[in-house]
């Protein structure tokens, strides 16, 4: 009986075997669509086709283990469909019995707390447990007044202190009321004040020492949108390592430019999007909003903007993220060194608070 399979993946694929040495391996879409038996010449069995004259882009439509071999159906104008003998496959792997990285942990249940079913102080030794082990907790239902209101903030500043946690104060102040009509907080002349959408990004790239971690506390949410989506781009980022190295290293080692210029508050820094130099080895610089334009050698430029593409498909990748809603109440406490936060539009009153903590 045939045990083989295959699991289709963005740019490669993976062949389980089944019985025998090796037990999987993984391959290339355009190194498959390379090596198409069909492009090799009736007699001479020479290739005709050069890898150049391949889309980069090709990908299949569908795959599956017919017999003793994978099949291919490529997504190019004539819908080609490639056999490859298991064998000669098991032959050829390049990359046999990889490892693959760990997707990021996208089930709501796993990050979330419910603030009714535990005291205090356990509630917030889990959050921060939940935050060490997946970067984020949603906890539901903290309202210590009955109703949510701004002074529940500080309970929740008191619970996390008392977890071992400071506050981290900012150009906007202790805390932050993010709702469109502030008239608490200093320097509101950014997009966290309006009822745009909010893309992916960390907070703060542009200092030295950004804060650990951030909490939101939703005191009223907007009758219409304002839903909250975050994604663990540590995870992705060994996703990056293991599927194109060179990507990795690039945003590893190559500083940009971080510039945040308001009317009254301007500061600059340059560094890499990913380092490893955060408390717990590893930080993500991500901000689309506050970079400076690339200031990458000529002959770099092209391969700069790959990488950073690569990364960034990871990171929109709607598949990667956790997506949520926070009602009055809720507050959500994340690794600002590791997760990348956003939120939609919406229309009406909606006023989170934020408060930055470091250890």
């Amino acid at each position: 009986m045939n045990t083989s399979s295959v699991v289709l993946r963005d740019r490669w694929l993976r062949v389980n075997f089944g019985a025998g040495r090796p037990a999987h391996a993984d391959f290339h879409y355009l190194w498959l669509r390379h090596n198409c038996a069909l492009d090799l010449h009736p007699t001479t069995r020479e290739r005709l086709v050069d890898a150049s004259e391949i889309d980069e882009r090709i990908a299949p439509t569908s795959a599956r283990i017919d017999g003793d071999s994978l099949v291919v159906s490529w997504n190019d104008a004539v819908r080609r469909e490639s056999r490859y003998p298991l064998a000669w496959l098991r032959a050829h792997a390049y990359a046999a019995e990889r490892e693959e990285p760990p997707r990021p942990v996208t089930a709501l249940d796993a990050l979330t707390l419910d603030a009714r079913s535990l005291d205090r102080v356990a509630l917030f030794r889990a959050a921060l447990e939940g935050v060490e082990r997946h970067g984020v907790v949603r906890v539901v239902h903290f309202r210590p007044s009955g109703d949510p209101r701004p002074e529940d903030t500080e309970a929740i500043i008191d619970a996390l202190s008392d977890a071992g946690l400071s506050v981290v104060g900012t150009h906007f102040g202790r805390i932050e009321d993010l709702r469109v009509d502030n008239s608490t907080n200093q320097n509101t002349d950014q997009l966290g004040y309006t009822d745009a959408a909010v893309h992916l990004h960390t907070d703060q790239p542009f200092l030295e020492a950004p804060p650990t971690f951030q909490a939101l506390h939703c005191i009223a949410p907007a009758p219409r949108g304002g839903e909250s989506f975050l994604v663990d781009a540590r995870a992705l980022a060994e996703i990056l390592r293991a599927e194109d190295a060179d990507a990795y290293e690039l945003l590893r080692t190559v500083p940009v430019t971080f510039h945040r210029k308001q009317k009254s508050f301007e500061k600059i820094l340059s560094a890499p999007i990913l380092g490893e130099d955060g408390p717990a080895g590893f930080r993500v610089r991500y901000s689309y909003f506050t970079l400076a334009p690339y200031r990458v050698p000529f002959a770099q430029m092209e391969r700069w903007y790959r990488a950073h593409r690569r990364f960034a498909e990871l990171v929109r990748d709607e598949r990667h993220h956790v997506r949520f809603l926070l009602g009055a109440g809720d507050f959500v406490l994340y690794d600002n060194h590791r997760m990348l936060h956003a939120r939609t539009s919406f229309e009406g009153h909606r006023w989170l608070r934020g408060v930055y903590f470091d250890r």
